[in-house]
């Protein structure tokens, strides 16, 4: 659990007045109420997660953040442990959670658009095709690295391995560990094939490529939806409007993934950086 702390929410206030956002000073200083976000540790949910937090203390809410496997997000929210996230991948990623939960959610609809599954690899991989990956095993080391084994992502790569009846391991995993072996892997010019997404950091620093999907088992484009509890409108109908207006692109969720790269970067500071520098879409969602 993560909580902002006073200085943070101070640091919005003046933030707010000084972009002109026409909020009165006395609204911004007093909290609204609290609500709490859970989120994956994925690059973009932690981009956008953060953001939109940062965008609810402009507005005046104080904001828990939690971190959870993807399994444990949906459940916190159904439960009300969580007031929301910002993370649903539809509709394929997250299909199973989201039919598992019936009525004790809202999906407010998309909130990024362009969203992409798959395996990727090293763009001077001769491979290009899932279907040819089990002749190319030995490139490999006999293994696809993933990411959490919770993530729906692993779950269609599992459908994958079935599917194509692969002779390659799935590697459970992180984010992290994930990227850190794929960048181990391109300074050594070796062949790598990870579980991969877009909007993803990794593909602005390297020069990667999706492997054809014949099958079609990851399905096509996604997008991303912000889900609340049942309630949340009646409880809080200020952060419920603000979430429900939350969008932006693919390319904005990029430049705060990149800021989070950085060495020491902490993702809420990029956040605020992010939500300073553009008080135009932000007004767009707290004038809703």
């Amino acid at each position: 659990m993560k909580t902002r702390t006073l200085n943070q929410r101070v640091r919005l206030a003046s933030l707010a007045l000084v972009a002109g956002t026409g909020l009165a000073a006395g609204s911004i200083a007093q909290a609204n109420g609290t609500i709490n976000l859970a989120y994956v540790e994925w690059s973009s949910e932690v981009a956008s997660t953060n953001v939109i937090a940062a965008a609810l203390e402009q507005a005046g809410f104080d904001v828990e953040l939690t971190s959870l496997s993807a399994a444990a997000m949906f459940q916190a929210l159904s439960s009300g442990d969580a007031d929301a996230i910002v993370a649903a991948w539809l509709p394929t990623t997250h299909a199973d959670y989201m039919e598992r939960l019936g009525g004790n959610v809202e999906d407010l609809g998309m909130n990024l658009d362009g969203t992409k599954l798959g395996l990727v690899v090293p763009a001077y991989t001769d491979v290009d095709s899932i279907a040819d990956l089990n002749d190319n095993a030995d490139s490999f080391n006999g293994e696809i690295i993933g990411i959490d084994p919770g993530a729906g992502l692993m779950s269609l790569t599992e459908e994958v391995v079935d599917t194509y009846d692969l002779g390659l391991n799935l590697r459970s995993g992180s984010g992290a560990t994930m990227t850190a072996a794929l960048s181990s892997a391109i300074n050594n010019e070796e062949d790598i094939v990870v579980t991969g997404w877009t909007p993803h950091w990794m593909f602005a620093r390297f020069d990667l490529k999706y492997l054809e999907d014949p099958e079609g088992v990851y399905g096509g484009a996604e997008q991303i939806h912000t889900v609340v509890r049942q309630g949340l409108k009646d409880d809080m109908p200020e952060a419920y409007a603000i979430l429900d207006a939350f969008e932006w692109t693919p390319e904005q969720m990029g430049e705060v993934m990149l800021m989070n790269q950085e060495d020491g970067a902490d993702p809420y500071e990029s956040a605020q950086k992010w939500v300073e520098n553009n008080q135009d879409v932000v007004e767009q969602w707290l004038n809703n």
